[in-house]
């Protein structure tokens, strides 16, 4: 009886995951047929008003580095006190509980909590808010795999470092982070991954500007929010162009992502 349950439930997973593949397959030809049609150099030389994605990318790619740089130390540290420095205290256990709940918060709630605390109080959406809540996403994220990360490295090298008289800070960084360097590194690399491809919080905090810009007090340019709009207008040229911006995001998130995988089979 249990081997044919066994052989049920296999049945049924190695089902579940062809179904998953299969529609995973579906989009992803879907995309490339459609996305790689539109993609010309004229999109990547003129603007959204101009019918192309150059202020896009470059509005996108801005806003994520500013999250990055917010982000990552942020995390880093609070990644590191968790695992250096609370030994496991009450407190430790909330943060890391409220991490991992904010790993799996909608991000339009971020991007509702940010629009209430940086939009609604200047009157108008701005840059820094667009950059601040891919910032609020990216922190758990990057707390979480500098915890996780830094607790695997073995006790005896810390010890070894205070047996050599190094201060604690010294053995932090110079030797147990660059013990755990590639998995902190690969959990960023993820977790820009992710950001980078976000919409929701974006459009309640940066919006969508038509126009090249570089001006974070003001309303910004992102490829998420104009593919969203673009993609229900009734013009068939926009909406190719919307076709393209996806394929060029779901590429650049591909590669990210191959990025880390090989970072971590390279470096072990």
């Amino acid at each position: 009886m249990r081997l044919v349950i066994n052989k049920i439930v296999l049945l049924l997973s190695t089902l579940s995951a062809l179904i998953g593949l299969g529609f995973l397959f579906w989009i992803l030809v879907t995309l490339t047929v459609k996305g790689i049609g539109a993609i010309d150099l004229y999109i990547f030389t003129h603007d959204l008003v101009d019918n192309g994605l150059r202020n896009l990318l470059i509005g996108q790619f801005v806003l994520a580095l500013i999250a990055v740089i917010i982000g990552v130390p942020i995390g880093m540290v609070a990644g590191i006190y968790l695992q250096e420095y609370s030994f496991g205290n009450k407190y430790a256990e909330f943060i890391r509980n409220l991490s991992d709940i904010m790993m799996s918060a909608p991000s339009i709630v971020i991007g509702t909590f940010v629009y209430a605390i940086m939009v609604n109080p200047i009157g108008h959406q701005n840059g820094w808010a667009g950059a601040i809540a891919l910032a609020i996403m990216m922190i758990p994220i990057v707390v979480r795999t500098t915890d996780d990360m830094l607790g695997l490295v073995p006790k005896e090298l810390r010890e070894a470092g205070v047996a050599i008289g190094a201060p604690k800070y010294k053995v932090i960084f110079d030797i147990i982070i660059k013990a755990a360097k590639v998995g902190i590194m690969t959990g960023i690399l993820l977790a820009f991954a992710r950001i980078v491809g976000e919409t929701a919080p974006l459009l309640f905090t940066s919006g969508n500007s038509q126009y090249f810009t570089l001006n974070l007090n003001e309303t910004f340019p992102s490829l998420t929010v104009a593919i969203y709009n673009l993609a229900t207008m009734p013009d068939e040229n926009l909406v190719r162009i919307a076709w393209a911006g996806a394929f060029i995001l779901t590429v650049f998130v591909l590669i990210i992502n191959l990025i880390g995988r090989y970072y971590i089979k390279d470096k072990k």
